[in-house]
């Protein structure tokens, strides 16, 4: 007998009682079977679970949705390549205040409930900031009561699953679908078809349609979102490529030809595949293109269909009214192409002529800039782009030619700069379509993400559009959710926050947290705070041995970065800097090292696949981790470890465990950085430079709870000039640091390629773009000042406190409540 067959199995869906919720548990586990019914393991306790909780899900997104529908407000749509969600199990019951009630139904069975959480795979959609950042979003919109929608693409391998073997980073294909997902409801009556290649049929009235090239279908499945104890429950709302069975030639394949009988079904399965496919061959970027038409396409289709569908019940139902019910955020460049493809939705099947459409479509869309780096700002080639989407390439032409026109006319001036502002670059070797640049020219509202980084867009990146549209720019500093990151991952600290201020109002109003500044100094608080640090550094200790078999000791500084691999994040400083201390380390006598700080340095990240040095940077931090983890003249005072597979799971144990967080990008690279906020929230002190969100958390947490480095974003370009001059002079530390692996040390790999893009003056690949030398001086003498600090273990705490206190700015609750305001025009639509 299953321990599920000793509670009775009773359909129950959202009830709230222990004994009940078990015999929904047991329900599903009998009547939504995926696992055979002799055996009640984890795995199948979990999904059981999983899908009893779904049912207080779907109660609530029904009637949001139905709310929605008869209430007609206006709504937010947000369009986003990513979404890192992470675990939904936590979030969900926590959201919906039935924790306790789950933890105790499932003990019932014999089980914890963080067991059967642990057996959740994340939902792989996303892969950094940008995607988390769009999660956050979703759960403040909910929160909020807010009228929205999120839009993605449901892909079936994610980016990759991150293995570290001797060669450095290996990529296999993430497996969260292998089984099944059960928080995703798929919606057989949403489907959408998609046309790519084809050729543009005038008809004799002069209207256009494309013609030809393949047909996909989108499938809508649906992620319900609920906000934090309220009734609304959001979807986002998941794309997944078909081609139907009127497509697989039955006749080749009885003929034997069987790849070519599914030709389509294969390209349709090539879309939803992977996030962010290599991009280096002509397929490569081709797929890239149609995965960010098909998300855009799908989803306007969609917007067009429920605007419709309710204007029925409207009287007037004219398109000029389409703005003042629906926004589209564009969550940066990918869904650019909802532009051309609304005015195409608009003109070709709607019947609107071009200035009317125009008008809707710039009152409908906004766009977020993620990025100042030249890479990142999409550039499609136009000949790809004329092959792939011929009438959205008509469509971009047309913008930029009246763009053009409207300059020349209204701002004569202004004409010498026309071939950098254009949406196409026509220069005959490469013609492309500037994406950004199209962003600009269409949308009404254009923003950045922290203060420095808006400034940046309006005084250096977007300065000539300012001049045009001065109020079309705005700054919007990112938010995290404090429910996902403080309130559930980190329970104890949580505990102690609402103690002393006396409320859980926090978790939903975390402006409250500046009432424990009053605190900083108390020594019960001080005990207390401490005692919840250790028990998270104590969880973060047991992972790190179950991934990467390193003991840590929990009593040594918890030294964390984890984003991103890439150079201008400079993980190549932070492992530098630990090169040169271990180096010291090995040069002291016994009784120095007594006097030094231990410390255990931890690295974590994935590097896209294709991105060289980067991937040598992971090499390189594992090669220094092998020989100093080894060491055991040293290995009391310094260990250097990395985290495998970062995610966000990985996240929710590594951040709440840390006590120093290193955020040392290049100054003005950095958009905004949300994992800093997070690091903040959960009393780390941050060592970084003054770049992205950086300033804001300094500003907000007091000077002297951050440690400052590093030159600043208004004298980088100067640096780089003196650099090409030949006027830069290393630091000695900074030199003794470089030679030491190369030296040896640290094995045979071949890091000159790594080593040699600090060197030089200028050139591609070299000349340190990134400063690594120009800033590691003070980087030393910062991380100097982190030693003496946390001997003092009250100073450390008070810190530590002052940066939770200081937190409240960066909750996305914020940030969402001035987009839906100064952005989108929406407001708050309660489920009654």
């Amino acid at each position: 007998m299953s321990a599920a067959d000793k509670v009775k199995p009773a359909a129950s869906p959202a009830s709230e009682d222990p004994a009940t919720i078990a015999g929904n548990i047991s329900y599903h586990a009998q009547y939504s079977p995926h696992f055979a019914p002799l055996t009640f393991g984890p795995e199948p306790a979990y999904f059981a679970t999983a899908e009893s909780v779904r049912d207080h899900l779907l109660q609530r997104w029904n009637e949001t949705y139905l709310h929605f529908h008869k209430t007609d407000p206006k709504q937010t749509y947000y369009l986003s390549m990513e979404y890192l969600q992470g675990r939904a199990l936590t979030n969900a019951v926590g959201n919906l205040n039935i924790t306790g009630a789950y933890a105790e139904a499932v003990k019932k069975f014999g089980y914890e409930l963080e067991a059967l959480v642990a057996q959740e795979r994340d939902m792989a959609l996303g892969n950094g900031g940008l995607g988390r950042l769009a999660a956050c979003f979703l759960d403040s919109m909910a929160t909020l009561n807010l009228p929205s929608w999120g839009y993605g693409l449901r892909y079936r391998y994610g980016l990759f699953k991150q293995c570290i073997t001797k060669e450095g980073q290996e990529e296999m294909a993430e497996d969260w679908l292998e089984k099944f997902s059960p928080w995703e409801i798929v919606r057989h009556d949403v489907v959408y078809p998609v046309r790519f290649f084809g050729h543009v049929e005038i008809a004799p009235d002069g209207t256009r349609k494309v013609v030809g090239g393949e047909v996909l279908n989108a499938l809508a499945y649906d992620v319900p979102i609920p906000g934090y104890k309220t009734k609304n429950a959001i979807s986002l709302r998941l794309w997944d490529a078909k081609a139907s069975a009127e497509d697989f030639n039955l006749f080749q394949f009885n003929d034997g030809q069987y790849e070519s009988a599914a030709q389509l079904h294969s390209r349709a399965q090539q879309i939803c595949a992977v996030l962010y496919p290599g991009d280096a061959t002509e397929e490569g970027k081709l797929l890239r293109l149609k995965q960010q038409f098909f998300l855009c396409s799908a989803s306007l289709q969609d917007i067009i269909f429920r605007f419709k569908e309710r204007k029925a019940d409207r009287v007037s139902g004219k398109w000029s009214e389409f703005p003042s019910k629906v926004a589209v955020q564009m969550n940066d460049t990918h869904p650019t192409l909802a532009i051309p493809e609304l005015m195409r939705l608009l003109m070709d099947v709607e019947g609107l002529g071009w200035d009317e459409a125009w008008d809707v479509t710039n009152k409908t869309v906004a766009y977020t800039n993620h990025t100042v780096l030249p890479e990142a700002l999409e550039k499609w080639s136009q000949a790809v782009m004329r092959k792939l989407l011929p009438r959205q390439m008509e469509i971009i032409e047309e913008i930029d030619k009246r763009f053009r026109q409207m300059v020349i006319s209204t701002h004569k001036d202004m004409e010498g700069k026309l071939d950098a502002m254009s949406v196409l670059d026509n220069n005959p070797q490469k013609p492309v379509v500037r994406m950004a640049n199209l962003c600009v020219v269409a949308a009404h509202t254009v923003n950045g993400v922290a203060e420095l980084h808006s400034n940046i867009l309006k005084e250096e990146l977007f300065a000539d559009y300012v001049s045009i549209w001065p109020k079309k720019f705005q700054n919007k500093t990112n938010g995290i959710t404090p429910r996902r990151w403080l309130r559930f991952c980190n329970p104890e600290l949580s505990e102690i926050v609402t103690k002393w201020l006396k409320t859980d109002q926090w978790t939903s109003n975390l402006d409250l947290l500046t009432g424990l500044r009053k605190f900083a100094d108390d020594e019960k608080l001080h005990t207390e705070w401490a005692a919840a640090k250790l028990a998270s550094k104590k969880r973060l200790a047991k992972h790190v041995l179950d991934v990467t078999g390193v003991t840590i000791d929990p009593n040594s500084l918890f030294d964390i970065q984890i984003k991103r691999i890439h150079e201008y994040k400079r993980q190549l400083m932070n492992i530098l800097g630990a090169v040169y201390r271990y180096k010291k380390l090995k040069e002291m006598s016994a009784d120095e090292k007594q006097k030094v700080t231990p410390r255990t340095v931890m690295v974590g990240g994935k590097a896209f696949a294709t991105y060289t040095n980067a991937k040598r940077i992971v090499k390189l931090v594992t090669d220094v981790g092998a020989v100093v983890n080894n060491d055991p003249d040293v290995n009391k005072y310094l260990k250097v470890v990395f985290i495998p597979n970062y995610n966000v799971s990985v996240a929710e144990v590594l951040i709440p465990g840390s006590e120093l967080s290193q955020h040392i990008s290049t100054a003005g690279m950095e958009a905004s950085g949300t994992s800093n906020m997070k690091f903040s929230l959960n009393g780390c002190v941050i060592i970084g430079t003054l770049d992205g969100a950086n300033v804001e958390i300094r500003e907000e947490v007091g000077e002297d709870n951050f440690f400052l480095f590093g030159a600043k974003a208004d004298q980088v370009a100067g640096l780089r000039k003196d650099r090409e001059n030949g006027l830069f002079k290393p630091d000695p530390r900074f030199e003794e640091a470089k030679q030491y692996i190369r030296s040896g040390t640290f094995g045979t790999y071949d890091y000159a390629p790594l080593l040699d893009s600090l060197e030089g003056n200028s050139g591609f690949g070299r000349g340190d773009y990134f400063l690594v030398g120009y800033d590691f001086p003070s980087y030393i003498d910062a991380q100097a000042q982190v030693d003496a600090a946390y001997k003092d273990k009250k100073r450390w705490t008070k810190m530590s406190i002052l940066n939770t206190a200081g937190s409240g700015k960066f909750s996305s609750d914020r940030t969402i409540a001035q987009y839906a305001k100064e952005i989108w025009g929406i407001t708050a639509s309660p489920v009654p």
